[in-house]
């Protein structure tokens, strides 16, 4: 492991807050051998890393540059690692007011509690091999994460219509509102979202 991240590791538990990793330059130092899996869990050398103080640590200086990797960094030093989907998983969601005013809070695995709105939009993407939808949220930099299906579940509920795309005449899509936004989901005439979402 490259002395930076062993630092890190040291001070597992010890963290306040983010890191400014938007703002670090470090040189990159090659990728090393950890992964986040599509259902959240990190993984270090083939094996779980099981200290959540230490995935939490981890997420706190991930970051994912402008050619689509997602690394690993500290003030000198910049790290690749592998990432199966998002990074994150959304575990828990609070729906407050109806419609147009609705907010939506989510929890993610990390320990990140993030609004829905202009700065962190919704999107969902259809699911390969399955047509499913997946929910993703924009958390930090570019950095998202995926709603476990529950979610996906309580969303649906609070689906509606809206009519997007005026200039074009307008196209009704189903989705949601929440800090003053809508977000579509799908077509109003589709009504699948099963499947999708972290499980």
């Amino acid at each position: 492991m490259p002395a930076g991240l062993a630092d890190l590791v040291a001070r597992a538990g010890k963290t306040r807050g983010t890191p400014p990793v938007e703002r670090w330059n470090p040189p990159f130092c090659g990728d090393i051998d950890m992964r986040i899996a599509s259902d959240g869990r990190w993984y270090y050398m083939g094996s779980p890393i099981g200290r959540e103080a230490l995935v939490r640590l981890f997420a706190s200086v991930l970051r994912r540059d402008e050619d689509g990797r997602h690394y690993l960094v500290t003030p000198v030093e910049r790290v690749g690692i592998a990432v199966e989907d998002a990074p994150f998983i959304a575990v828990e969601m609070h729906a407050q007011g109806e419609g147009r005013d609705r907010l939506l809070t989510l929890r993610t695995n990390v320990g990140d509690v993030v609004k829905a709105d202009a700065d962190h939009p919704l999107r969902f993407e259809r699911e390969a091999g399955t047509d499913g939808l997946k929910p993703y949220i924009r958390v930090r930099g570019a950095l998202d994460a995926l709603l476990a299906r529950p979610l996906l579940y309580q969303l649906a509920e609070l689906f509606e219509e809206h009519d997007v795309d005026h200039e074009s005449g307008g196209r009704a899509m189903l989705g949601v509102w929440s800090g003053g936004v809508f977000f579509p989901a799908v077509a109003a005439g589709e009504t699948d979202t099963e499947t999708g979402g972290a499980g």
